[in-house]
């Protein structure tokens, strides 16, 4: 009996809790449609005031919800500040560029962040131009055409037409004997480009250009070399570095192990021993001017323009374009033009080229000056191997060329001998 009054006891008890729960649904649900909008929902044309809505935060939104719109406006506030300083130096930058004073303010900007100087003898200035994007929309065909050609970005380059075709064949001859595989033919003409397709040169073909193409097909040694300057710059700007090359030139060892690559221009030299090609402290003597008669001044033979690396950046392309712009204006000779924009400083009404440059080792990069004049003559430089031998210096290219290839490629040791230092 006992057993059985427990049970019904619980019995009763759950059916109290099943009431009260249906009793509560029911409420809720009442309340609900009387309701819709909540017990403390403010009166329609009433405005809220401050504690309406702390009164209403603290009902209705979760703590969740809470955090997260403060972590929102600590974001905001956040970005407000970084768009505040973007638009200082905005700001600070437009100034600047307005004053158009302060150019190395200018390169700052483009170069990146400034820096504190370190102690005294660590301070290094930049010597290394960032490189361009590369536009390949500047010249698809071309750019499909260095893709195939060059190695890591960089090429051997010569311009070509059929007056040079003999000195072109050993050019191209003693590339191939010591295995480089990045390096292209510019043809100036059909006949060029037939030479290059029989004997495996790869080669480009320029598109039409009335003005251009008649320099190319009739001109000789400087007239065809002025036009590199326009053509070179849409290797650049397809983002490739370019060892511009004449043709009048052999080559002896690969010169992409020996280049630097830390400025915009790395050339070769016409100078003959370390002061003329490196540089020298020349004193004028005006004995007139007595206690003053010496005037010091800086002096430096200059850049070959048939031979240097140039890397694709916007003062590589602005040189390019200085000179091309000066030759298709003046009667000048483009070495000449080549040195003079990438010497002359900034002075009043004119304002300089800002482009790092660097001058190759006159005995592994030799003109024919060096060869003939010194090399040849001295038993311990007779023994270095240069890289290339550049016949610049004399007018009998070709045969001084074959020379070359029989003294340093096949070992003839008296080859340069029947050659006069300079021209006859």
């Amino acid at each position: 009996m006992a057993g059985r009054r427990e049970k019904n006891g619980q019995s009763f008890r759950g059916s109290r809790i099943t009431v009260a729960i249906a009793t509560g649904v029911l409420l809720g649900c009442v309340f609900a449609f009387l309701y819709p909008h909540g017990f403390f929902n403010p009166a329609p044309n009433r405005p809220f005031s401050n504690s309406d809505v702390q009164i209403g935060s603290s009902s209705c939104e979760s703590a969740e919800k809470i955090n997260m719109l403060k972590s929102n406006i600590v974001r905001i506030t956040e970005k407000n500040a970084e768009l505040q300083k973007q638009v200082r130096e905005i700001t600070e930058k437009l100034r600047l560029a307005e004053q158009g004073k302060d150019h190395a303010q200018k390169q700052f900007m483009v170069l990146g962040e400034q820096h504190k100087a370190g102690p005294f003898g660590t301070v290094k200035g930049l010597r290394t131009s960032p490189t361009v994007i590369p536009d390949e929309s500047v010249n698809p065909r071309l750019a499909k055409i260095l893709e195939e050609v060059a190695l890591q970005k960089e090429l051997i380059v010569a311009l070509a037409n059929s007056n040079v075709k003999s000195m072109l064949e050993v050019w191209f001859t003693s590339i191939k004997k010591v295995g480089i595989r990045n390096y292209l033919v510019v043809a100036l003409d059909d006949g060029i480009v037939d030479f290059c397709k029989s004997n495996d040169v790869p080669f480009y073909k320029r598109d039409p250009d009335e003005g251009m193409d008649t320099v190319a097909r009739t001109g000789g040694n400087h007239a065809v070399s002025g036009l590199k300057f326009r053509i070179l710059r849409e290797f650049l700007q397809l983002g490739y570095s370019v060892l511009l090359s004449d043709v009048d030139i052999v080559y002896l060892q690969n010169p992409f192990d020996h280049l630097y690559r830390d400025s915009d221009v790395e050339s070769m030299t016409d100078g003959h021993n370390n002061m003329t090609a490196y540089g020298y402290n020349d004193v004028f003597d005006e004995p007139a001017m007595g206690w003053a008669r010496y005037a010091h001044t800086m002096r430096i033979w200059v850049y070959n323009s048939g031979f240097f690396y140039i890397r694709p950046t916007m003062p590589s392309i602005e040189l390019l374009d200085r000179v091309a712009d000066r030759l298709s204006r003046q009667t000048a000779w483009d070495q000449a033009v080549f040195n003079e924009e990438l010497y002359f400083p900034s002075h009043p009404g004119y304002v300089g080229l800002h482009a790092a440059k660097r001058t190759m080792d006159f005995y592994l990069f030799m003109n024919s000056k060096v060869l003939f004049k010194t090399v040849r003559k001295d038993p311990n430089l007779r023994k270095l191997k240069p890289v290339i031998v550049h016949v610049n210096y004399h007018p009998n290219k070709l045969p001084r060329m074959k020379a070359v290839v029989e003294f340093y490629v096949n070992g003839k040791k008296d080859a340069l001998e029947p050659f006069p230092d300079g021209s006859e």
